[in-house]
């Protein structure tokens, strides 16, 4: 998203951007059934070999039917304002934005609904102060809603983002998909190279949408570079070298866990009369893995 700032981090947050940062200036006070398949393996260039990866953090959504998430290992973003990229919705921590299904899966689902003089609510979770982490692959395996205006996303911000600000503590933008839904967008957000300026890339599928299947999206963090996926293709790499000159390379510390549906917003534009309500980001599970 375009950095978004998690309430629970003093406002300094914005959301996933793909123009801008998940929430590129500061919100108001106050970004199958069942556990799925393990990750594709990452195959490095050159190489036949799949490298080896040990889980370190995960959550596989096993609560009850309509219970909130663990908040062991999220918490949530509450408010509207537009989160810094003119969105619509409230987010909430109610049940009926954020819930476990009872299979397995996370719900994230948005609703047109009058609340908090807005129009919509949704729901964003992040593991800042629960997880962090330097390095490593990051997947979830998430079936997308998909409507004019939606946003879901899937992302990191740096945990010195209360600190440093953004973009200066870096966005990985690990997910995100807007308006054409067989597109799914990965970026990188950082000083001098984000709001429209950040280092991005597109995978689009051979046929069908992202909305009508499970898909695995993740990113494989190392020293100076990060790699993007979809399923078993990579379809981004960004090291240094792609930095704009005179700029610096950000993703050299721990980051945190983003997990949110936007309605409305300046990457998706709004909804019209063809979107439909509610919208249901449905996520098998988040892993994350070290070396």
């Amino acid at each position: 998203m375009r950095i978004t700032s998690t309430l629970s981090l003093a406002a300094l947050l914005c959301g996933p951007c793909a123009a801008s940062p998940r929430e590129a200036s500061p919100p108001p006070a106050s970004p199958g059934p069942g556990p799925g398949p393990g990750p594709a393996p990452a195959i490095p260039v050159g190489s036949s070999k799949p490298l080896a990866w040990r889980l370190v953090w995960s959550d596989e959504f096993s609560g009850s039917a309509g219970s909130s998430i663990d908040d062991r290992k999220w918490a949530f973003d509450i408010g509207g304002g537009g989160w810094g990229n003119q969105e619509l919705q409230t987010y909430t921590n109610r049940t009926s934005n954020v819930r476990q299904n009872g299979h397995g899966q996370l719900e994230i689902v948005a609703r047109a609904e009058s609340f908090d003089n807005r129009d919509y609510t949704s729901g964003r979770i992040h593991t800042a102060k629960r997880f962090t982490q330097r390095y490593g692959r990051f997947e979830a395996r998430i079936r997308v809603p998909s409507g004019n205006g939606i946003w879901p996303a899937f992302w990191l911000l740096g945990d010195d983002l209360d600190r440093a600000g953004w973009p200066a503590c870096g966005e990985l933008d690990i997910m995100e998909v807007v308006r054409d839904f067989s597109v799914a967008h990965g970026s990188a957000h950082g000083p001098g190279y984000s709001s429209g300026k950040e280092l991005t890339a597109t995978h689009k599928l051979a046929s069908g949408s992202l909305a009508d299947d499970f898909h695995i999206y993740a990113i494989e963090w190392e020293p100076n570079e990060v790699r993007w996926y979809v399923d078993s293709t990579r379809y981004e790499r960004r090291t240094p070298a792609d930095l704009p000159w005179g700029t610096r390379w950000v993703y050299d510390h721990p980051f945190f866990v983003l997990l949110n549906l936007a309605v409305g917003g300046d990457f998706p534009g709004p909804p019209d009369d063809t979107t439909r309500f509610p919208q249901t980001m449905t996520v098998d599970y988040v892993r994350v893995y070290t070396r």
